[in-house]
């Protein structure tokens, strides 16, 4: 497995943001993707993403082959929310290796929750998704979504090699239509895939972010 440049790096925080100003649209009205509703929450953030990366997800979709679609399970995530999921992670791990330093705990808190001052998610850029059949039924990329690295023992990251022949064919065939589409995979969530975040910058040499944070989900 190749090394993996992890959110918690410098060098993602370093790369800079010219917001761009795009609306935040709800992927509900797009009639091509399947939406799912298990990370489903009050104001229904959950639906929203930046229109640019609305319309990288269509074209994807239309990549697919016949019979598959995009399941899309969420995008937007107010920064109130990635904080509280990413201090929840943090004390589990801090739990378990109690004699880890704070910057270890950070960065090993970042394979699986984006620090809150750069997550792609905060910023309407980032969306977690898999692949069905047309009558929504998942097929099998390995684990289950939001796995995190502890409880799949490393089969989260998207380039593991203990997943299944059928789980390979699976997470390839998703992640050739999203990177022709435009976006990048965050490779320790074969689920995470964003554009226009200071992830991605990094990742594709842009000289800048897109998309900043978005204080709300309207």
């Amino acid at each position: 497995m190749s090394e993996i440049t992890l959110m918690s790096d410098p060098k993602v925080a370093a790369v800079p943001v010219r917001e761009c100003g795009e609306r935040l649209v709800d992927v509900r009205h797009e009639s091509m993707l399947l939406v799912d509703t298990r990370a489903q929450d009050p104001e229904d953030a959950f639906a929203r993403l930046r229109e640019g990366v609305l319309i990288r997800l269509v074209h994807a979709q239309t990549l697919l082959p016949d019979g598959l679609r995009l399941l899309f399970v969420e995008g937007y995530r107010p920064p109130w929310l990635q904080r509280r999921y990413f201090e929840e992670y943090a004390g589990q791990l801090r739990a378990l290796h109690p004699g880890w330093p704070a910057e270890r705990l950070h960065a090993a808190a970042s394979r699986y929750v984006s620090p809150p001052d750069i997550a792609p998610h905060s910023a309407g850029s980032a969306v977690d998704l898999t692949l069905a059949e047309a009558d929504g039924h998942e097929l099998d990329l390995g684990t289950r979504m939001n796995a995190d690295p502890e409880e799949s023992e490393g089969a989260c990251y998207t380039e593991a090699d203990t997943i299944s022949a059928e789980a390979r064919r699976n997470r390839d065939i998703l992640g050739t239509v999203l990177r022709e589409a435009g976006l990048v995979n965050y490779p320790t969530e074969w689920w995470h895939w964003s554009y226009g975040d200071r992830y991605w910058a990094l990742a594709t040499g842009a000289p800048h972010a897109l998309y900043g944070a978005v204080e709300s989900g309207g």
